[in-house]
């Protein structure tokens, strides 16, 4: 029904930086949180970044100071802007969605595939 593309990972150097592109497709009505989790080895699944559709913004104290989320909520997508990457930044990034559908009051959750960041040191 639903399906989050996400796009912009690659390898970088320490210091770096890369953005993330996600789009949301399909049976849309409303989108409500929208935003980014991560995975590093042997790491569970872990909070990046999110922004509601007002801007209310979470950031992982990990990453404050040194990536930004924005979000357009017409185009039902979200970017993610990384600075002064680490090592320790190394993951598979995913996008995430909580989507409302026409005369559906229920919220549900939607995954991305995944897009892999790898910075070197």
């Amino acid at each position: 029904q639903v399906q989050l593309v996400e796009s912009g990972g690659g390898l970088v150097q320490a210091g770096g930086s890369l953005i993330l592109f996600c789009a949301a497709s399909g049976s849309l009505f409303r989108v409500n949180d929208m935003g980014w989790y991560r995975q590093g080895p042997g790491n569970q699944r872990e909070l990046v970044a999110i922004m509601g559709r007002g801007s209310r913004t979470d950031l992982a104290e990990s990453v404050k100071g040194r990536f930004t989320i924005s979000r357009d909520n017409d185009k039902n997508t979200v970017n993610l802007y990384m600075t002064s990457l680490k090592p320790e930044d190394t993951a598979i990034y995913f996008c995430h969605a909580k989507v409302r559908h026409s005369g559906d009051l229920s919220e549900y959750n939607y995954w991305g595939q995944g897009t892999q960041v790898t910075v070197s040191s």
